[in-house]
């Protein structure tokens, strides 16, 4: 079978992308380029990619699809599904590649179930631009397998974990918890030093600190969070002041010392 070929060998596999944004517009041309057979629909007057057919509706694009990528929004993924999935051929699959809640995933599954629709939760695990079709993904739900046998043939990196829908949904929303976590901190703690007069100093101690981790540091830092837990409240409430003091909005000083005066009264 050629890397293009549908299950039968006979023709390519026919995808249909809903959403021609950043994501979904540079995995719809990485698609083309590989060979699948692209129909792309966007309520918006964005381009289409080259080689990609564009559509004229949810239904229009889902007409005879292997494969429906659902690249929209979360908010728009409910309405996407139930104007789409009855175009969709008894063996196609309704993926949906939208950052969503689990709950929201596993309402989607049901929509889709009620229709005799395979459904797919399929989690984005990095930035789309710069790797487009090849960006990790996670899969789960009745559908990912199929999901993962007809992108990867085409280039597609698709990880399939055992779970219902949500189930990917969950893992990528758990790691997004550090790592905008983080970056929300980074952001906020640069404007500080911003404000202050020494945004340099502030960048390249954060660039230090975060040169010098390693394995131990998870354990370190949950360790000491938790001894230090009284102190570090304290800490993070003059934090906050400063930040007030300078006119920037503690959003994320004022999270840590709220978390950390809960742990204070845990303990009690």
């Amino acid at each position: 079978m050629s890397a293009n070929a549908s299950p039968n060998g006979e023709t390519p596999t026919v995808v249909a992308v809903l959403g021609l944004g950043e994501a979904g517009g540079a995995i719809a041309g990485d698609l083309a380029r590989a060979g699948a057979s692209v129909r792309g629909y966007d309520p918006a007057p964005v381009p289409v990619p080259d080689g990609v057919t564009a559509a004229d509706s949810e239904a229009d694009a889902a007409r005879g699809a292997d494969l429906v990528l659902s690249v929209n929004s979360a908010s728009a993924a409910s309405g996407a599904l139930r104007a789409g999935m009855g175009a969709l051929p008894p063996h196609g699959v309704w993926a949906d590649l939208n950052t969503a809640s689990p709950g929201a995933k596993r309402d989607l599954a049901r929509t889709a179930d009620e229709h005799g629709t395979a459904f797919a939760d399929v989690a984005i695990m990095a930035p789309v631009p710069g790797r487009g079709l090849r960006v990790p993904m996670l899969a789960s739900g009745p559908g990912a397998g199929r999901t993962a046998q007809l992108l990867t043939p085409l280039g597609a990196f698709v990880d399939c974990i055992e779970g219902e829908p949500g189930t990917a949904a969950e893992r990528k929303l758990l790691r997004s918890v550090f790592f905008k976590g983080l970056a929300a901190a980074v952001v906020e703690a640069l404007a500080a030093g911003r404000a202050a007069g020494c945004e340099g100093w502030v960048r390249e101690n954060i660039a230090r600190e975060l040169q010098q981790t390693d394995a131990s540091t998870l354990d370190r830092l949950v360790d000491g969070t938790r001894k230090h837990a009284v102190r570090r409240t304290s800490e993070m409430a003059a934090a906050a002041a400063m930040l007030d003091e300078l006119g920037v909005q503690p959003f994320i000083a004022a999270a840590s010392r709220d978390l950390l005066a809960q742990l204070v009264s845990d303990e009690k």
